[in-house]
This record gives C-alpha cells, structure tokens and sequence, in this order.
C-alpha cells in the first residue's frame, strides 16, 4: 500500500488528534482539552527524545496506540517530521486501507487522541528533538504495537 503524505493541518487531522503550535503573537495557547488520561491510576509522562531521520519513501509494517492515553509530540528542535494515522477497522486493529499520512514542518506538533492508530515517531530531514507528554501507569496497557501489512509512504511531487 502507498501513502501520499500531505500537508498537516488542523481540520485535516482532526479526527486522530489535535495540531499543536506556538502562538505567532505574544501570548499562550492553552492545550490541555486535547490531553487524555482514561485511567486514575496513571500519572503522567514527560520525556524527551531525539530520532535520526529516516530514508524516504518510508516503509514500515508498525502501528500503535496508547489505548487510554493520549500522547503529544512537541518538537524542540526539527525539521519535517511524519504523522501516520488510521482508524479502527471492524477488528478494532488499524485499518490500514484508510489511512492517512501528514507531512509536519519543523514548528508543528500534534496530539494523537487517546485509543488513537499511528506509526512511530519518525523524521525525515535531519535528526529532530521532541518533548512527549503521555499518561502512563506501568502496565502493558500503556503501550500496543500490531505488525500490519507493508506499506509506504512517499513525499507528494519530490523526488524520492
């Protein structure tokens, strides 16, 4: 299967999550409606990460999700950088035949909704930092992988 990513935008992502970005005036943008915990017990999670870029077209046989948590990226220091989305099939699993890829600038973060279907953080142009925010209790619940069938994600009108 092939992926065409497309710009991220607000109303395009909407129904995995919410589009994260600084204001472009002074002033703060407040985000919390966004963070989901569908656990008391959990507490939550700050870390950091640094990811080298990954070769395009990217292809993979991974998702996950975080089936009670939702889970922000925020970069500190990027450049493009990969969201991949599906919804849930019939199975619950990932339906991979209408999933969606998102091609993130540098300034851009997003928030996967909790019970949400996406692939591993990945970057394409150089190694990018970026601050996790997830809820967490320390059981398996906290994270899930599937393998799925292959796939492929290109760039629209680059050279690959």
């Amino acid at each position: 299967m092939r992926l065409i990513a497309r710009p991220l935008t607000s109303e395009a992502f909407a129904e995995f999550g919410e589009v994260l970005h600084a204001p472009e005036d002074p002033g703060r943008i407040y985000t919390e409606t966004a963070l989901s915990n569908r656990r008391s017990q959990a507490a939550p999670s700050l870390s950091f990460t640094c990811k080298a870029p990954s070769a395009l077209p990217l292809a993979s046989t991974t998702m996950e999700r975080h089936k009670y948590s939702s889970q922000s990226f925020v970069p500190m220091e990027a450049g493009r950088w990969i969201a991949i989305v599906a919804p849930h099939g019939a199975d619950g699993a990932p339906d991979m035949a209408r999933a969606q890829a998102f091609l993130a600038r540098g300034d851009q973060g997003v928030t996967y909704g909790a019970d949400v279907w996406h692939h591993p953080f990945t970057v394409i142009d150089r190694p990018g930092r970026f601050a996790v925010f997830m809820w967490k209790d320390g059981t398996p619940a906290d994270d899930e992988f599937v393998q799925v069938a292959p796939f492929e994600v290109h760039l629209d009108g680059e050279a690959e």
